[in-house]
Parts: structure tokens; sequence; C-alpha cells
């Protein structure tokens, strides 16, 4: 699976890959610049297409504040300048246990962006936040790799309990509940980060709400944002202990939700790095300062299965059998981006034994088929005894989100008689509260995976993980997950078999979520910025390699 994975990363640039991490990053994160770059200004203006909603890696449950916590912290591991995972906060290589569950890791001596040391402890108190359920974190099922994670997470177990220990200031032990052969991979990820003790303690809540309500260890630091800025400055930290190969000194970001806005800044050269979307990554095609790379994202609906109407599996059926995906990532999309009929996406996981694609050999799940769509849409209606139903679908108000819930209206209401759809498109921020909360019948959303193994997008329907906000439930699905976390961890064809009927059993039997495609991105880049690290997965963009020439 690694062979394949890689040499399909070969093709694209500075993409995240899955690899095995390497050795020490001393020298490592040195960038190749033509000239002098200590002579040009290196202050740059970049957008962000949503809202910075927190800066707490426990919290957030959004990649446009994923993308932002990535250049303020940092983990275990970081992605070098290939994408893969490299030695960062660990100064060397763990020394692994023979039953391959036991890493224990030296912390490099660093520092937070005030002065304080970096230590194991920071690690343990991180990855014990996010595993308590009393802190609600949306990524608690990440730590079900930590042995006692998932009995944590389900009140069976104290955080104490987790298998992650602070031996001392520089040394951190992490006990796995099975062997994970791509664990570097996974402690990229955003909520891997540490989280200083003191000063997330004594704020509380308030932790992350604002610039001053954080401490980074990370690249740069970050300032005027105070929960709801649509516009902030990030600074390189000098305490961070690879300042010297971090060329820039000032990003300026600015929070643009409409991409005809981004461009037409861009072209003005007010910004030097801007998202593309929709008519306007048709049109820039031969600029030849766009860019168009590959992505593992997932645009998709969810339904609330707690309502009457969205909570009828023939609902469901009916609803995404009638989206004609094609005609969507052609016409609405035009980046790159494919239609996708399952969730999770091609070029992405490949079958250990025969390293045939996921999604080549699970095959297309319920694909668009109007009569199918309408044949099920007629069962429903007579099952619930309504013929005339009308349902909301939510949206974050970003360009690209407000045409796809206006298409998938379009689209509803067209294909299946008697059906009404409300649109409600709202700030990023509101979009997740109202999931949150439960009120909603239909919401649009994306996901994006942090590493290259199927069972990050299958655990978003886990009933008992904090981003799973549909009310699905099933003992079945649930057991499956976490079999192939645990049981099946040692046997990776079997192990990948589950995985397979898990998303058949996701989609074609209980239809939890609607796949609608696998994104792209595409942007533009300024001539004099070079450096910027793109990546297929986890986050979107790093600036710490990034640097103005003449």
């Amino acid at each position: 699976m690694k062979k394949k994975f890689m040499g399909l990363l070969a093709t694209a640039a500075l993409l995240l890959a899955a690899c095995s991490g390497g050795g020490d990053t001393t020298d490592s994160g040195s960038t190749s610049t033509s000239g002098d770059t200590a002579a040009v200004s290196q202050t740059i203006s970049v957008s962000t297409a949503g809202e910075l909603t927190t800066l707490d890696s426990g919290q957030y449950t959004d990649t446009y504040s994923s993308d932002m916590i990535g250049q303020l912290a940092e983990g275990l591991y970081r992605l070098d300048a290939d994408g893969q995972p490299e030695l960062a906060m660990a100064a060397e290589d763990p020394e692994i246990s023979e039953d391959g569950l036991t890493y224990t890791f030296k912390i490099r001596d660093a520092e937070w962006s005030n002065g304080d040391p970096v230590t194991a402890n920071d690690f343990e108190y991180a990855f014990k936040y996010v595993a308590n359920p009393e802190n609600a974190s949306s990524s608690i099922n990440q730590m079900d790799i930590f042995q006692n994670g998932y009995e944590v997470r389900n009140g069976d177990a104290e955080p104490d309990t987790l298998g992650v220990t602070a031996l001392d200031d520089e040394t951190l032990e992490l006990t796995l509940a099975s062997p994970i052969s791509y664990l570097d991979q996974i402690l990229v990820g955003t909520p891997f980060m540490p989280r200083n003790e003191s000063f997330a303690s004594d704020l509380g809540t308030a932790y992350g709400t604002s610039s001053d309500n954080f401490l980074g260890n990370g690249p740069f630091t970050i300032s005027g944002w105070n929960g709801n800025s649509e516009s902030w400055t990030l600074t390189k930290n000098e305490n961070y202990w690879d300042a010297d190969n971090v060329q820039l000194d000032q990003i300026d970001v600015q929070v643009i939700t409409e991409t005809a806005t981004g461009v037409n800044l861009f072209d003005t050269g007010a910004l030097d790095f801007t998202l593309l979307t929709d008519t306007y990554a048709q049109e820039e095609q031969d600029n030849a300062l766009s860019h168009y790379d590959t992505r593992s994202l997932v645009g998709y609906v969810s339904a609330n299965q707690n309502r009457e109407v969205t909570g009828n599996v023939l609902v469901r059926q009916a609803l995404l059998q009638s989206i004609d995906k094609e005609g969507y990532v052609e016409n609405v999309l035009g980046d790159g981006s494919t239609a996708l009929n399952g969730f999770v996406p091609a070029n992405f996981a490949y079958d250990p034994d025969s390293g045939e694609d996921f999604r080549e050999e699970n095959g297309d799940l319920l694909p668009y088929d109007l009569d199918a769509a309408k044949e099920a849409w007629a069962a429903a209606k007579e099952e619930l005894g309504q013929d005339e139903i009308t349902l909301e679908i939510l949206s974050a108000d970003s360009t690209v989100a407000r045409r796809t819930v206006e298409f998938l209206q379009g689209q509803w209401q067209d294909n299946l008689e008697g059906l009404t759809i409300s649109v409600a498109s709202m700030p990023l921020s509101n979009r997740l509260q109202r999931q949150t909360d439960g009120d909603f019948d239909l919401v649009f959303g994306t996901w994006t995976p942090d590493y290259a193994d199927p069972i990050n997008f299958l655990e978003f329907y886990d009933s008992t993980g904090g981003l799973n906000t549909s009310g699905y439930a099933s003992e079945s699905y649930d057991a499956g997950l976490q079999e192939a976390r645990t049981t099946l961890a040692n046997d990776p064809e079997a192990r990948w078999d589950e995985l397979l009927a898990l998303e058949k059993q996701l989609i074609e039997e209980d239809t939890a979520v609607l796949p609608i495609y696998q994104g792209a991105l595409a942007y533009l880049q300024s001539e004099r910025l070079q450096g910027v690290q793109t990546f297929q997965f986890g986050r979107t963009v790093s600036y710490r390699l990034a640097y103005v020439t003449e």
C-alpha cells in the first residue's frame, strides 16, 4: 500500500504523504532559495475562505481553524518539504517495545511563545484533555489509539488511565491499544498538539477563544483575533526551536468568502495567496499563477436521524440517488473535483494484499439513479403518510457552500415530487453550533482526514464520536470500527475487508451520510511567494517553509 501511495504523491508537489517518520530534523527545515531573502521584506498577505472559530486544538471542528492552529503549534511530528512526517517536538526517533505497543519519546529542548519550556507533561495534559468526555472534544475518538482510550471515551475508565504518561519533563511514554504502523502520520494531526497546562487550565473554556487566550509553540504567533475578527496577523515566533529556518516575518490573513473578491485582490497585488472555486477555478486554468492540487476532502450531506422525515432511511436514499454529481462537479465546482459514490475517496488507501484502490474495490455505492430515487421517495412518503414534505438544508456562507446547497435544492425539488427545500446559509460558527445542537434537517459540510487510512473517514459516524451530530447509532457499526482498531490490527487483510463492509453498511444499508464529491485544491499564488506547502489531507496549507523573493 505504501509504495503505491508514494508513487502517486511523486506526481504532486508538496502533498502530504503516508510514510514512516524520518530522523533528526536539524537541517531538514532549511529552505532552498534563490538569492538573498534577507534583503527582501518577508511579509505576505493571504486569504482564508472561512472564519477562524477556535485556536483550541482540542475543540476545533473545521479545516480553517485547523489550518491556523497548524501555523501556531507543533506536535511530536511535523511535515517536511516533501509533505512527509519528520521529527518536531520529538528530539529523536522513539524507542519502541518489542510488541509494538509502547513508544518512548524524548522531548526536544523547545519553548512556548512566552518562554516556558515545552515538556512531556504538555502532551500528556493535551491528550487526556481530548480523551476526557467531560470536555466534549470533537476529536475524542482519535484518542482511541491509546490504551484505555475507548474505555475513557465511553465513561468506563478514568482519563488518568489513558496510555499517555510523562515519565519526566523530557520523556513521554505512549502506550497503544494495538500496534499502528503509521503512528507518525497520526501524531502530525491537530488533535495531537501539546497544551501548556498552567496557561490553559487558568483560562478554562476561554482558552483558544482569542489570540490573547492562546499560547503556541510553532513557527508563528497570532495577534488581532478577538474571536470574531475577519482579519489577523501571524508573526514569526522567535522562540520557535527551528526559527532560523522560518523565512517569513509576517503574514496578514483576511477571511474572504467570496471568490471574486479574492481574485480581484490577488490581481491588484493585495494578496499573495487565495483559493479558487467554481467558475473562477475554470477561468484561471491558463493563468501561470494558478495551481490545482488533488485532495482527499469529501463534500457530503448529513441528515438528522432524530427527526421523523430525515430519520427515514428511504428518504435519505432518495435524496442521495437523486443528485446528479457529475453535473455538480462540472458546473458548480469546476476545480478538478470529482463525483464520489462512497465516503472514502479515490487514490487515498490501497488493499494491503492486492494494492487495489479502496474506492475501486468497494465500487459505486448508491450512485445517481433517478428511477431508484423516485421509487424510494414514493415508498418513503407512504411510510410517513405525507404527500408534501418541507426540509431545510444548512450550509456555511462561503461561495461554494451556498452554490452547493442551491444546486441540491434544485435537484431535489425537480426530481422528488412533493418536496420543498429551504436553504439557510450562515457563518460557519453558527452552522457548526446548530449541528452540535441537533437543530437541522440536512447540513452540507466537508471532511478532510488526518492520515491515510479508511477508518479516519468511517469513524466520523461512530455513535460516540464527537463529530457525529447526525444521531446515527448502530451497535454493529461501532463494534466493527472498534474491531478494526484493535483485534484486527495485526491482520491487515481481514481489517481491510472489515473496513470495506463498514462503508457499505454506512451508505448502502443505513445511508447515514450522503457523499457528493471528492475535492481538489485550486489557488492563486503570487510569483514572488515560494515554498508554500499544500497537503492532500489533514491541514490544507502551511507557510513554515515559505519565503518571498525579488
